[in-house]
């Protein structure tokens, strides 16, 4: 019994996420983008990143304790970009995909135009929502997360990072795009580089927010679908003809 029923709950699994991907399809196949159906990661207790940790820290006026015996950190090692975990991983920039994959098991997708389809947006905050797009011969990281910025009013923050340097990262364009029930909403941004942190964008506003009855406005059954655009910026271009 115990087998049947491990079984059929993972056959129903199954059948929901086929029914949340048949309906995108259904949505954007007349667009020609591809769909993906995002799965939340979710954390009953938020574990703070590094990054974040050193963050606020600063903004405390705490400086981290110095242990002359330890080595000196490498300036150029990039901490686990992936949120809601404690990852204690660094490594390079050029390895940062392959640990996402195999670590974290992210998704990624290829091509210029998708859609993002995040599921079970009813969860309690903090969740996220995370994939990586390949386009123009470079790897980025969407994260979309639901977070309480004031307590007892979560909000939803969706931003692109690009798995480069901020040089790289100042070459492109990234659109968010929501689109439902003749409403349109579009985000338009230079996306940032994962050397700076997820945290620090959320906190500062730079990305696409909604609160909840604005996200309820573009759901469709606990899902929400997203539009994402990526190009190359206007002034990269006009450099690149001269």
């Amino acid at each position: 019994m115990l087998f049947f029923t491990q079984c059929f709950g993972a056959v129903l699994d199954l059948i929901h996420l086929r029914f949340q991907h048949y309906k995108a399809k259904r949505v954007f196949s007349a667009a020609g983008q591809l769909v993906c159906v995002v799965n939340p990661t979710h954390s009953l207790k938020y574990a703070p990143t590094r990054c974040a940790a050193a963050q606020a820290s600063a903004e405390q006026g705490i400086l981290p304790p110095c242990h002359h015996h330890e080595a000196v950190h490498d300036p150029q090692l990039v901490p686990c970009t992936c949120p809601l975990f404690s990852c204690p991983w660094e490594g390079h920039l050029e390895v940062v995909v392959s640990h996402l994959r195999q670590t974290h098991r992210i998704n990624i997708l290829q091509g210029a135009e998708i859609v993002f389809l995040a599921t079970d947006m009813h969860l309690p905050a903090p969740t996220d929502w995370i994939i990586m797009h390949s386009c123009l011969g470079h790897q980025f990281l969407l994260v979309l997360r639901k977070q309480e910025k004031y307590e007892g009013h979560p909000q939803f923050f969706a931003t692109m990072m690009l798995i480069g340097t901020p040089t790289q990262a100042n070459n492109f364009t990234y659109r968010l795009e929501l689109n439902r029930n003749q409403r349109r909403l579009k985000w338009e941004a230079t996306p940032r580089s994962v050397l700076e942190c997820v945290d620090s964008v959320i906190s500062d506003g730079d990305c696409l927010v909604l609160n909840t009855s604005l996200a309820q406005l573009f759901s469709d059954n606990g899902s929400l679908a997203i539009g994402i655009a990526i190009t190359t910026s206007k002034v990269h271009s006009s450099e690149a003809e001269m």
